[in-house]
């Protein structure tokens, strides 16, 4: 039987990339979105070269749809090999100006919705004595950035989450913990976001706009003179995925190109796929 992957945030970027390329490479895809009216992409692809995927719907901020998805994997398929917990947002405000309402919507979606995905997965993957578990984090995940604060301690905690995990139910279940931290991810959504609030300047306003402009244009500038070096595509940064899935001993924290990889470079280079910090935890704790 062929092994399943249960991946989240599918209608654009990195999850769409990795759906079809993990069906591409004879695996059972469940592709979860939060609207599945914007699949309409996906099943193009899909038709078009007769993938192995299957839609349903997912919102990681509803743990309704999140266990109504693995159920339905688990009643077709009786078992769950795989979690790719790729949904997220960015977020670019400051925490003096963010509200309560945006504060705890990019909480959610980009850290508490890993956690329950992974809730959801883990009594079925301990059952069945295997599994793996992959969270597309961030290079902000090891890195703070400005006016990406909020975003930026979403991201650490998923990392801290992992980390945490991959302490204790790796030897004892077989389930395999894996962070990938992509840098900037060329998108059209990036494209956009980035003209959006430099255009309509909603985020910072104030004493902090100087300083908010000075990163826009920062921003900007790197897009347009680096992308090679700075910005991957979603198919780029799916292949690293494919590949964290597809090795025997997978690493727990894994940067997706030169660039990302030397801008975290002072908080990694002791241990850049985190396995001694993981040991150590280990003999530290059990």
């Amino acid at each position: 039987m062929k092994k399943n992957i249960l991946i989240t945030g599918t209608s654009t970027g990195v999850g769409f990339e990795s759906a079809i390329l993990f069906a591409k490479n004879n695996y059972k895809v469940y592709a979860t979105m939060r609207n599945l009216d914007k699949a309409v992409d996906l099943k193009k692809q899909i038709e078009a070269h007769s993938l192995d995927i299957h839609l349903l719907p997912l919102d990681v901020t509803k743990t309704e749809t999140i266990k109504a998805a693995v159920n339905t994997i688990i009643k077709n398929d009786g078992k769950i090999d795989m979690l790719l917990n790729n949904a997220g947002a960015g977020f670019a405000k400051t925490t003096e100006q963010a509200t309560e309402a945006e504060i705890k919507w990019v909480t959610d979606v980009n850290y508490l919705g890993v956690v329950y995905c992974t809730q959801a997965v883990l009594p079925h993957m301990r059952k069945q004595k295997s599994g793996q578990i992959i969270s597309i984090t961030s290079v902000g995940g090891l890195v703070g950035q400005p006016f990406n604060e909020l975003y930026c301690g979403a991201k650490f905690a998923v990392e801290g989450f992992m980390e945490g995990l991959a302490a204790y139910v790796s030897d004892a279940f077989n389930i395999k913990i894996s962070c990938v931290e992509p840098g900037g991810i060329s998108t059209e959504f990036m494209a956009s976001a980035i003209e959006k609030t430099a255009v309509e300047g909603q985020f910072a306003t104030g004493e902090y706009a100087p300083i908010f402009e000075r990163y826009m244009a920062g921003n900007q500038q790197r897009a347009k003179e680096s992308k090679i070096q700075v910005y991957q595509t979603g198919l780029e940064v799916a292949q690293v995925v494919l590949n964290v899935a597809q090795s025997e001993n997978p690493p727990l924290r894994i940067r997706t190109s030169q660039w990302a990889e030397d801008f975290c470079k002072l908080k990694t280079q002791a241990d850049p796929d985190g396995t001694k910090l993981v040991a150590q935890i280990k003999n530290s704790f059990l």
